[in-house]
């Protein structure tokens, strides 16, 4: 039975490494659901962060040959409980004279924030769990859809402890 799986893989911020990583979970098929990618605190350590849908033995074996790749310097599954995980979301709605205030209500009611709006639309932005954003746009049908931009699930381990902090002891071993 597949489910749900998110990665966060530290690699060295150098060009094709996405490439390398993606391609990956491409040749076994998964697919992926969402990807993320940026710096860290270290300009020299990008983190991607990938959602995909899978069996864990399928999961294992790809985290296995994602290790294997030069550029990958530590890989982590990110669970519900250990980690904080959000998804950004732009979502422009048709809004009237008539309807405005009811859209602006269902953005209230959310804690999104309006960052648009002209005569007919309202584009707002919502930062959230995916269950919270998919409520939100279920909230806002009614008033038209007209467009949505959303990101990747962005996610970081809870607590003190750094991810990034262990891995720039281990890339500085590396570079020696």
């Amino acid at each position: 039975m597949n489910t749900r799986h998110t990665l966060s893989v530290l690699v060295e911020n150098k060009p094709g490494v996405l490439t390398r990583v993606a391609g990956l979970f491409a040749r076994r098929a998964f697919n992926i659901h969402s990807l993320a990618v940026g710096e860290t605190e270290d300009p020299e350590i990008s983190r991607i962060t990938l959602v995909v849908d899978c069996a864990e033995l399928p999961l294992e074996q790809v985290t296995k040959q994602l290790n294997k790749l030069v550029n990958v310097i530590k890989i982590v599954e990110l669970d519900n409980e250990t980690s904080v995980q959000r998804e950004l979301l732009f979502v422009k709605v048709a809004a009237n004279d008539s309807t405005r205030a009811n859209v602006l209500q269902v953005v209230d009611l959310f804690r999104a924030r309006v960052i648009d709006m002209v005569p007919d639309a309202v584009t707002i932005e919502i930062t959230g769990t995916g269950s919270k954003n998919r409520a939100f746009l279920t909230a806002l049908e009614p008033y038209g859809v007209k467009e949505i931009v959303q990101s990747g699930t962005v996610a970081i381990g809870r607590g003190a402890r750094s991810l990034s902090e262990r891995v720039s002891a281990e890339l500085q071993l590396r570079r020696a």
